[in-house]
C-alpha cells in the first residue's frame, strides 16, 4: 500500500512539474514583447542651467527640444485625451514613451514682439513680463507680449491654407448676421483687407463702434492664390486685439498668435521670428541640438 501511495504521489508531482513548465513556455512566448518594452531606454534630453529637462517630440516634420520653462501650460501629444475628456478615460490613459519621434499636437508659449524673444521662467524675461503686466495693462498701454499656439499638421490630405475657412466665414456672416464682407481698395501692411458692410454699421449708417461681429479680416495669399495668413482684428471703440493665424509648409504647422492691434504692422516679422524660434529648437533624432536654443535659461 505504501509503495502504491508513493507512486501516486510521485506521478502527481511529475504532472505538476509538467504543468508548470507548460505555463513557463506560454509566458516565455510573451517575454520578447515584454523585453522590448523594458529595453526602450529614455532618450537623451537637454537640460537648462537649473537642471530642468526640455520637452521633446516631433512637431510636424521636425524633431524639437523645447527649453524648460518656455511652454505655457503643457505640450499635448497626438492621442492624448482632450481637456474635456471623461476623467475615467484620462485616468486609464497610458502615455507612450516620449521620444523625438512622438508627434506633438500642440503647445503654447509667450513671444515678445519687440525683440523676438520668448518668455522663460527663471530668466530675465519672467521679470520683464511681470513688470509689463503691472505697468502697461492697467494704464491701457500696448502690451508687447503675444500668446502663441503651435499646431502640428499630420493629415496629408488636408490643405495647408485657409481658403475654405475664409469662404465659410463670409458665407456665415451673410446668412446669420447679414453682413457682407467687402474688399477694400487699398491693402494695409501688404495685406488684403475685408470689412463688414464696408466698415459701416447698417443700423446707424456710421462706422462700427462696438460689435463683436464687426472684425476686419486681413489676408495674405501665396503665388498660387492660396490664403496662407488669416488675421481678424477688432478696430472698434473698446476692442483692440488681433487674432492671427498662418501656415508654414516646411514645418507642416499652423500657428496662432494673439496680440494688441498696435503691433499689426509687424505681422510679417512675427511670422519670421516664430519660425526662427522653432528652428533654434531643432534637434537630430538622437537629441543633438542643431543650433543655439532661443529661450534657454
Amino acid at each position: 500500500m505504501k509503495s502504491g501511495y508513493k507512486k501516486i504521489v510521485l506521478i502527481m508531482v511529475l504532472l505538476w512539474q509538467i504543468l508548470l513548465l507548460a505555463g513557463c513556455d506560454q509566458d516565455f512566448g510573451k517575454q520578447p514583447e515584454t523585453q522590448i518594452v523594458e529595453q526602450v531606454s529614455e532618450p537623451f534630453r537637454n537640460q537648462d542651467s537649473r537642471g530642468r529637462y526640455d520637452t521633446i517630440g516631433k512637431l510636424g516634420t521636425q524633431s524639437i527640444s523645447i527649453p524648460a520653462g518656455v511652454i505655457d501650460g503643457w505640450a499635448r501629444y497626438m492621442g492624448d485625451p482632450g481637456d474635456f475628456a471623461d476623467p475615467k478615460i484620462k485616468a486609464k490613459y497610458q502615455h507612450p514613451p516620449k521620444t523625438y519621434d512622438l508627434p506633438i499636437e500642440s503647445f503654447g508659449f509667450l513671444y515678445r514682439i519687440t525683440d523676438g524673444d520668448v518668455y522663460t521662467s527663471f530668466r530675465q524675461t519672467e521679470v520683464d513680463y511681470r513688470r509689463d503686466n503691472e505697468t502697461l495693462i492697467p494704464y491701457g498701454k500696448p502690451f508687447p507680449w503675444a500668446d502663441v499656439i503651435i499646431y502640428g499638421e499630420y493629415d496629408a490630405a488636408a490643405p495647408l491654407n485657409f481658403n475654405f475657412t475664409v469662404q465659410n466665414e463670409f458665407k456665415l456672416a451673410k446668412e446669420i448676421t447679414y453682413f457682407d464682407y467687402i474688399q477694400q481698395e487699398r491693402p494695409l501692411y501688404d495685406l488684403t483687407v475685408y470689412r463688414a458692410n464696408n466698415g459701416i454699421n447698417p443700423e446707424t449708417g456710421e462706422p462700427w463702434k462696438s460689435d463683436a461681429n464687426a472684425k476686419d479680416i486681413l489676408l495674405k495669399k501665396d503665388q498660387a492664390g492660396n490664403i496662407k495668413t488669416y488675421i481678424k482684428c477688432e478696430f472698434t471703440q473698446y476692442k483692440n486685439f488681433c487674432s492671427h493665424m498662418f501656415y508654414n509648409d516646411d514645418w507642416h504647422i499652423r500657428v496662432s498668435i494673439s496680440y494688441n492691434r498696435t503691433y499689426l504692422p509687424q505681422w510679417q516679422e512675427m511670422e519670421g521670428n516664430i519660425i526662427n524660434i522653432l528652428n533654434s529648437w531643432r534637434v537630430s533624432r538622437e537629441g543633438k541640438l542643431l543650433g543655439k536654443q532661443i529661450g534657454k535659461a
